[in-house]
């Protein structure tokens, strides 16, 4: 049993989406840099805190259901050369495009009615509930943050399922990535995560470097609409995504490992992992799908949803009619399933909502996965962390679980472990929302939350993860 503290580094802030480091231009240490979802980039430095950026106004309104909400500030990435060129990037939903949504408004497949399980998102211009934004910023002559340009705007069908974390440079290939959910609801009623003309459900790169200086980039939701000059800059990693919570890359062996979590639908919460891939240019998918060939698929990574949660065959979840205590679980889409059984890529770990296992834990929503490879902690050296929102089936208050896996390179099924945690929240509950890490993957820092809904400001803090 690994077992570790949790040392609080700053509390009382709003919920912490991003957490990471960097060195800012000029300085000499690493910032901690938090942001909030609903729309601040703090930093802490010599254990001081400061704004470094405040776009509260710019960020959509947040929590207008319930407080519950997947939008605003979702993405932070600082350029591999931060340091002299002062460059990051944003994802956020934007203030004033909230739409009318799409049709149905909630979603699920019905495998004796083949209607709901070939839904076509219709209407795109007018139904849709926001629009979400990747953006370019610098700093300005007198040492501001200044937005420089606009890379891409997303409309996106639902509220929910736009990634978190979204934003990360690739130290192999020295590109911003961009993780998108695959547009909410549930199921991923139009199948976009496995459209490969569909913005949504992908991992995408991007080539800031050759990016065009457009004034305004059309609004878009597919590939095809983009400006011929962004979509050559593009290049495409994954598809069959869900929601993720970031990318981690882990050296090894002059190679890197790439780690990714999709947040699974009902039973199953998942971790994938990979080397070798190879994206496909944008203009070459679009190629191919326009004179209906299939593009090659050789090294590209398939996460295998929609018909695939992990590490299961999709599942509806019934009542049965005889036993109320026992669910009956269906297949949902059995076609898809069979038709990407054989490309998708098998989970390095899985958890799942449902567990009596005494050593494991009925998880909630995978909120955050990390390479760790410090010395401080020998237990963890050279695994990944990852968290979950909250414990299933535990008293309240509701806490997050923290968790470990070992990186494999035979392709199996690896299992996980369970971190304990020396700290008590008493009688507050202790969703755990976020973890991050430093440039060299030494420290470990957990984002936790007083409540899950953003409108409940101020309830967040940071920890560190020590032994």
């Amino acid at each position: 049993m690994v077992k570790v503290r949790l040392r609080p580094i700053v509390n009382g802030i709003n919920l912490p989406t991003v957490l990471k480091t960097a060195i800012l231009p000029g300085d000499t240490i690493e910032s901690i840099f938090i942001a909030t979802q609903v729309g601040e980039v703090l930093f802490i430095r010599n254990g001081e805190i400061r704004t470094f950026l405040d776009i509260r106004p710019q960020i959509l309104q947040l929590g207008t259901s319930g407080g519950y909400d997947e939008r605003g500030l979702l993405g932070l990435a600082f350029h591999t050369q931060f340091y002299y060129n002062g460059l990051f990037y944003l994802h956020y939903s934007v203030a004033g495009t909230q739409g009318p949504g799409v049709e149905p408004k909630s979603f699920q497949p019905d495998p004796c009615d083949p209607n709901t399980l070939n839904l076509k998102w219709e209407n795109r211009e007018t139904q849709y509930d926001h629009i979400d934004t990747v953006e370019e910023w610098g700093f300005n002559r007198n040492g501001q943050p200044q937005k420089r340009r606009t890379l891409l705007n997303m409309r996106r069908p639902y509220s929910n399922h736009n990634g978190v974390n979204s934003l990360n440079f690739s130290p192999e290939s020295g590109k911003l990535v961009l993780t998108t959910g695959d547009g909410g609801s549930g199921y991923d009623p139009f199948n976009l995560s496995q459209n490969d003309l569909e913005i949504a459900g992908k991992i995408i790169e991007i080539d800031v470097s050759r990016y065009p200086y457009i004034q305004s980039p059309p609004t878009v939701t597919r590939f095809d609409e983009l400006p011929v000059t962004i979509q050559d800059t593009l290049t495409v990693i994954a598809k069959g995504v869900r929601n993720i919570t970031g990318i981690s890359f882990q050296r090894y062996n002059h190679q890197y490992i790439k780690y990714i979590g999709n947040v699974g639908q009902d039973l199953v919460e998942s971790i994938f992992s990979f080397i070798y891939y190879k994206p496909l240019p944008v203009p070459q998918l679009i190629q191919a799908l326009s004179m209906n060939m299939e593009p090659d698929q050789e090294g590209f990574i398939n996460l295998g949803w929609r018909g695939w949660e992990g590490t299961l065959p999709t599942p509806i979840i019934k009542s049965c009619t005889t036993n109320p205590n026992q669910d009956e679980k269906t297949i949902a889409y059995f076609n898809e399933a069979v038709k990407t059984s054989v490309r998708r890529i098998q989970p390095l770990t899985s958890y799942y909502h449902q567990d009596q296992r005494s050593d494991k834990f009925a998880g909630t929503a995978l909120t955050g996965v990390q390479a760790y490879m410090g010395r401080a902690i020998p237990a963890l050296t050279g695994s990944v962390v990852f968290t979950d929102l909250a414990r299933k089936g535990s008293p309240a208050p509701a806490q997050g679980v923290l968790a470990y896996t070992m990186a494999r390179m035979d392709g199996k099924l690896n299992d996980y472990r369970i971190i304990e945690t020396d700290y008590s929240f008493g009688s507050q509950a202790a969703y755990y929302v976020s973890l991050g890490t430093n440039l060299d993957q030494t420290r470990l820092f957990l984002g936790v939350y007083g409540s899950v809904r953003v409108t409940d400001f101020n309830q967040g803090t940071v920890f560190e993860i020590i032994p």
